[in-house]
């Protein structure tokens, strides 16, 4: 009876030991698996994160170079000569200056004409009559 006794000690303590190193390999691949899938998403999400960058780069960069194109315009609008111009543009005159009526093109009176007419006025007009 004591040899069986040993022989089923035995046994436990070898079963006992395979699962042991069975629950530990698993523990260890299960913990390489999701060390694995964490890397991958880390990957992905740096490469979103890249491609935001960029797009944000591109962005800054149109918006400096409107800011540079709108700093121009403001030091061309301070310039004495632009706002006098503007101001001549708009019919206003210094002391002293005629101020300079500008009549519209006679093409325009023309199309006005034509506009007028009707569509048999038109037809005989091509016509020659």
């Amino acid at each position: 009876m004591i040899t069986r006794f040993k022989k089923s000690r035995k046994r436990k303590e070898l079963f006992k030991a395979i699962f042991l190193s069975a629950l530990f390999i698993v523990l260890i691949f299960g913990t390489i698996a999701y060390l694995i899938v964490s890397n991958l998403n880390i990957r992905q999400k740096r490469a979103e994160l890249i491609t935001q960058i960029e797009e944000t780069q591109k962005e800054i960069d149109n918006l400096e170079q409107k800011n540079q194109e709108l700093e121009t315009g403001i030091n061309k609008t301070e310039r004495e000569d632009y706002q006098r111009e503007k101001l001549y543009e708009q019919g206003y005159v210094e002391k002293g200056e005629h101020q300079v009526i500008v009549l519209p093109r006679e093409e325009n009176k023309e199309t006005e004409k034509e506009k007028q007419k009707n569509i048999w006025q038109k037809f005989w007009g091509k016509l020659g009559f």
